[in-house]
């Protein structure tokens, strides 16, 4: 099927290409032409089907009206919750978004960042893996409009905007230690990333303030694409050989996957083991009983990112740098 030109419905109509030109692109006024004239392009552009060549408008306007959002897992509750809210936000300001995930690859990352560049995305939104500082720091150097969400870099000084992942933990840790809760286990997992460092200080340091109370730390780190099943074995081992009474678990999955551990154990919650999950989920709602977690603003994060972009679209320069830290939310449940 033949691609509709401006040059068809001009022919149509009866009129110039540059009128339909203008018609098309919201100028008719401007241009003073006719309601009648401007009503039958109109009507002719939309029973032919036609759409405007979206490589053509953005060179001429040097816009795309799109954003580039580069996530860890698309399908993690967290990141697809974050970029259905980026959505939302973006379309008030007329953006679409095109999502990617990174899987924490930084082959794919990098990859992904380059693709997302040739589409001429006026702006990236980024969860970075570990070693893309040199990807980030050359859009920086393009000036290239962009904000770093979840995580930051430290060796690239970018805007950035994400939760307070060391306050999370020690608030939830806290919370445990308020509840008479002794042998407190963390689970993490072996990303080098900013946002699990200050997640796995937090607990460290906590122990270490109350250690009176707290003798020793209880730590099983998780490697990121380990099979569940082994996921899953190794977190049973760890409740029962480290004699816990109560569990942190440093991300939903992770929280999901102890969920699965302690079933096995047929452990009951509170009584016999507490838990705590840093990021909320539905099945902790909804699980008998209800699990305690740290919430994170994810409306928030999402708006406040989109905002910022924005304003470096407008060259608003004295955000380009800013930095946002905002506090996540302790929900208490039945399983503390």
């Amino acid at each position: 099927m033949k691609k509709v030109s401006l040059k068809d419905i001009a022919k149509l109509a009866g009129v110039s290409a540059s009128t339909v030109s203008f018609v098309l692109n919201g100028k008719a006024d401007t241009m003073r032409i006719s309601k009648p004239i401007a009503d039958k392009i109109t009507a002719i552009a939309k029973k032919s089907g036609y759409h405007p060549n979206q490589l053509a408008v953005s060179l001429r306007t040097g816009q795309s009206k799109t954003i580039g959002l580069l996530v860890e897992d698309i399908s993690n509750n967290f990141f697809a919750a974050l970029a259905k809210f980026i959505e939302d936000e973006a379309n008030k300001y007329g953006y679409k978004v095109v999502y990617c995930s990174t899987e924490n690859n930084n082959q794919k990352a990098k990859a992904l960042l380059q693709m997302l560049s040739h589409q001429q995305v006026d702006g990236f939104l980024i969860t970075p893996t570990d070693k893309i500082d040199k990807d980030i720091q050359q859009l920086m150097d393009y000036k290239r409009p962009m904000v770093l969400m979840d995580r930051f870099l430290p060796s690239v000084a970018t805007p950035y905007v994400l939760v307070n992942n060391f306050a999370g933990v020690e608030t939830g840790m806290l919370h445990l230690i308020e509840r008479g809760y002794r042998n407190i286990g963390f689970v993490t997992v072996d990303l080098n990333m900013i946002q699990m460092q200050k997640r796995d200080e937090a607990y460290i340091q906590t122990i270490h303030k109350h250690k009176k109370l707290i003798k020793t730390p209880f730590l099983l780190r998780l490697h990121y694409n380990e099979p569940t099943e082994d996921s899953v074995k190794k977190i049973s081992a760890f409740i029962q050989n480290s004699a816990l009474d109560a569990i942190f678990f440093s991300t939903n999955y992770l929280g999901i996957l102890g969920l699965e551990s302690i079933k096995q154990l047929k452990l009951k919650m509170p009584d016999q083991l507490a838990m705590v999950c840093f990021d909320d989920h539905d099945i902790f709602r909804l699980h008998t009983p209800e699990i305690t977690t740290i919430r994170q603003p994810i409306k928030e994060i999402a708006r406040s990112a989109v905002q910022i972009l924005l304003a470096q679209m407008e060259n608003k320069k004295q955000l380009f740098k800013k930095q946002v830290e905002i506090m996540p939310q302790l929900i208490l449940r039945a399983s503390t």
